[in-house]
This record gives C-alpha cells, structure tokens and sequence, in this order.
C-alpha cells in the first residue's frame, strides 16, 4: 500500500486551490481554480495535497453517506493505492469491517472503494486501470 495523497473536501473551491497554490507555492498537476477537483504538489515530488468540491465527490458515495456533500460533513479523505481494489476489499471485509458501497469505477482510470475509521474519515482504496488501446 502506498499514500498518494490527502484529498480536503472543500465548499470553496477557487480560494481553496489559490491557496495551496499561491501561498504555499505548491504546483498544480493542471492550473484551474474552477474545479471541482486539483491536485498539487510539493517540491519534493512526494504524496500530493488535492482538492475535490464536496458536492462532486458526494456523488460517488452512497446516497448521504455520511453527509460527504454537506457542509457539515467529513473534511479530509486518506487516499491508499493497493494493487487490486477487490483484493484489498476482500481482506477488510474478512477483518469485520464494512465498505460504504462497493468498489466502483471512477473517471474510466480508478476503481475505488471507501470505508471510514473508527473516527469517521474517510479511507480511499484506490486502484490505476490500464488505459484501454
């Protein structure tokens, strides 16, 4: 397993990238401040900070689950690369711990899957598709 990145879900998308951007200087994979998802990062080329616009990222959930498209809902998301999405379920599963849906394809390039910690945030699990030829 591999951290990619930390994903903030973000209400205010533009001054939120401006941000990360401008202020902290971290360079962005591709410079749009309209969203609703950027990713940037440091220097040093390590894991990336992204941002995703709540209500987009909602949509990939559950109907509610957990509130991801409210304001008041869950801030951050731990995003986990694993070989294999359905694996990698299988073994949290096998461990007693439940999935928010099951593993879903994403944008044609990811197949995803999300649980939550005993303190509610959100795990990505998150699997790179070869693109098709």
């Amino acid at each position: 397993m591999e951290l990619t990145q930390v994903r903030l879900l973000v209400d205010d998308f533009g001054s939120c990238f401006r941000f990360y951007r401008d202020v902290l200087g971290l360079t962005p994979q591709q410079d749009d401040e309209s969203g609703p998802y950027g990713k940037l990062s440091p220097p040093a080329g390590a894991a990336a900070v992204t941002l995703q616009q709540r209500e987009h990222f909602a949509r990939a959930l559950p109907d509610g689950a957990l509130g991801a498209g409210t304001p008041g809902g869950p801030r951050a998301l731990v995003v986990l690369k694993v070989d294999s999405v359905d694996e990698a379920a299988a073994r949290i599963a096998a461990r007693g711990h439940e999935l928010l849906a099951e593993p879903q394809v994403q944008w044609g390039r990811l197949r995803v899957a999300y649980l939550t910690d005993p303190e509610g945030n959100l795990v990505e699990l998150q699997e790179w598709l070869t693109p098709p030829a």
